[in-house]
């Protein structure tokens, strides 16, 4: 397979960055969304058995691209070092595990959140992308957000990172893209 994995020239440590470098995250994040959803479509048509598959903008899209991304979403053992680093950040103890994903299913997160915005976006009227750069303490700090006219915004590449990790648990399907596509269509323009 010739997936190109995204490659952010930014450490991606939202609370940490400076507003003019998560300002340019932003902008390169909006630029590179025709051109990740390409990578996308040309990965999923790689693999047999979805050779028709379009990124067409259709919730129906979402279906495949769940059954898909469920086969793709890998894991890797974590090293000593990031088993330590990641106890010695913990407020209190609790379980590590002893595995994370790999960089490409990360970026297979990235790139299904790109396009679940996307798909969200043709098919909801009113929604926009936003930023929030308030408060560091905001769990999207820094990161490009949905925004409707619902109270909650919704951070899609977290979403397909959440998802990514309950594959990977094996606690969530290839149908939880297609019901999450569901619900936020809702909340993005509920009073939530």
């Amino acid at each position: 397979m010739t997936y190109r994995t995204i490659q952010p020239p930014f450490t991606l440590e939202f609370r940490t960055m400076p507003k003019d470098e998560l300002r340019a995250y932003y902008r390169w994040f909006l630029e590179r969304v025709p051109e990740r959803i390409a990578e996308l479509q040309k990965a999923v048509n790689e693999t047999a058995g979805y050779e028709s598959w379009r990124a067409d903008g259709t919730p129906a899209s979402l279906d495949a691209l769940g059954r898909w991304f469920v086969a793709q979403v890998e894991t890797r053992p974590r090293t000593e070092k990031e088993l330590d680093e990641i106890k010695a950040d913990l407020p209190y103890p609790i379980a590590v595990s002893p595995s994370d994903l790999t960089n490409r299913t990360f970026s297979l997160a990235m790139d299904i959140g790109i396009y679940l915005s996307q798909v969200l976006m043709t098919n909801v009227p009113g929604l926009r992308w936003e930023h929030p750069l308030g408060s560091p303490n905001f769990v999207d700090y820094g990161q490009p957000v949905l925004r409707g006219s619902g109270r909650v915004p919704m951070n899609p590449v977290r979403l397909m990172v959440t998802l990514a990790y309950g594959i990977a648990r094996q606690t969530q399907g290839g149908q939880r893209l297609r019901e999450l596509y569901d619900l936020w269509s809702q909340k993005l323009v509920a009073g939530e």
